[in-house]
């Protein structure tokens, strides 16, 4: 009841305010600056249940309790999520301190696996969560779907010997020149999923995980925070 309360509210409130407050700036977009109450209850709102009604309509594949799938899932989330999602037992980053609204913390949060799935293929508007279909194939999207229904069971141990033993920052068609293929990618609506044609890179810890593309080019994605006097300065 709170919650339609605060929506009815939110929505009196743009009514009554209207076009004038919108071009008069008075409203602080700043990342820095939280919503109103009103504003972020009517937000969640229109988030959780557009999420919801797009998730319901998929049709979840077979097999996503193949601890391959998970593994390669792993790979991509150290890649392209750890950053903004964390790891367990990894402290907020900069990046995750940065945004907002703050992204979840998938080490702790249960998501089903249709809405995971919806999500990282669509991406979130005005939030930081990036559209990862545009440049990933389904079936790697599903990989890690499986990969992050498994996350909140996991210990530190656990997550680092499933991204050692991944294939590491893999995708299927749709890629950009930086992560160009020999036979030259294609579109992930069309070509069959993928890995890079690569030979796993053992790299430091302070590196994060490191790929090798067929045309030889290395790729490094960090893994950890930069340690207070290392790097940039604040």
């Amino acid at each position: 009841m709170k919650a339609i309360a605060k929506t009815v509210l939110a929505l009196g409130l743009v009514a009554a305010g209207g076009a004038g407050v919108v071009y008069s700036g008075v409203y602080d977009v700043g990342a820095d600056a939280p919503h109103t109450r009103p504003v972020y209850a009517l937000l969640e709102l229109a988030r959780e249940r557009s999420i919801a009604v797009r998730a319901a309509r998929l049709e979840v594949p077979p097999g996503l309790d193949d601890p391959a799938r998970i593994r390669r899932g792993a790979g991509n989330y150290e890649a392209m999520c750890a950053g903004c999602h964390l790891k367990p037992g990894s402290a907020p980053t900069e990046l995750s301190r940065g945004l907002y609204p703050a992204p979840p913390d998938l080490t702790r949060a249960s998501v089903p696996v249709t809405e995971a799935f919806w999500v990282v293929k669509h991406g979130i508007k005005a939030s930081g969560m990036p559209a990862w279909g545009r440049s990933m194939a389904d079936e790697h999207i599903w990989n890690m779907a499986a990969f992050l229904r498994q996350l909140p069971q996991l210990d530190r141990a656990a997550y680092d010997a499933l991204v050692a033993a991944s294939e590491g920052h893999s995708h299927g068609g749709g890629e950009s020149e930086e992560h160009s293929h020999a036979d030259g990618g294609g579109d992930h609506h069309g070509d069959a999923p993928h890995a890079h044609d690569e030979a796993p890179v053992a790299a430091p810890a302070a590196q994060g995980a490191t790929h090798v593309h067929a045309d030889g080019k290395t790729h490094v994605h960090p893994s950890e925070p930069t340690p207070a006097g290392v790097g940039h300065a604040h």
